[in-house]
């Protein structure tokens, strides 16, 4: 394929992605949605879910460590470990009213789908709008820490182009607007 039409189809498919991404999250945040475990934001073009990690949940109180590869980020990683390394969210309200508020905040998010949840852990898969390429995110209260412990990973590929931590870092924003005025 001559290198013009490759460039073309390249820019035609970016112009498309933009098109079809989201509003900012903040934008989003005071809708919700049912737990009905149906994704919100409509379906994706395409489909590269992949295979659901079978090492995701608490183990001993930890989410699982993140790869080598650098489409992931944890809290619970060595802060030393920048490629990976994020901050827990902390939160003001009681626990169970914690949760359910970062519980609101994901079920408003287009194209998130709540997959398991209970008073300490949420887990949701989010799809991207154009490839339906599938991260899945787990979310962990400490009580003992009084913090939020997350973990965010892509399934398929290499790099996540900053994906995963810019969309933690938007969960965190409105979920610390919401949690301090409750």
């Amino acid at each position: 394929m001559p290198k013009s039409i490759f460039t073309a189809l390249l820019i035609s498919l970016l112009v498309a992605l933009l098109a079809l991404s989201p509003a900012p999250l903040s934008a989003q945040a005071s809708s919700t949605r049912p737990n009905n475990n149906t994704p919100s934001g409509g379906s994706p073009l395409f489909s590269f879910a992949g295979k659901q990690p079978d090492n995701l949940g608490l183990n001993q109180g930890k989410l699982a460590p993140c790869p080598d590869s650098p489409n992931c980020v944890s809290s619970q990683c060595a802060t030393a470990d920048t490629e990976h390394s994020i901050l827990a969210f902390t939160y003001q309200s009681e626990p169970l009213k914690a949760i359910e508020t970062l519980k609101s905040v994901l079920q408003s998010m287009p194209r998130t789908k709540l997959i398991t949840e209970n008073s300490t852990y949420l887990y949701a898969e989010f799809a991207t709008p154009l490839m339906g390429f599938v991260d899945d995110v787990e979310f962990y209260l400490d009580e003992a820490d009084q913090v939020i412990h997350v973990r965010s990973a892509s399934r398929l590929g290499k790099s996540d182009l900053g994906v995963n931590r810019k969309r933690v870092e938007e969960i965190r924003a409105v979920f610390s607007d919401l949690d301090s005025t409750k």
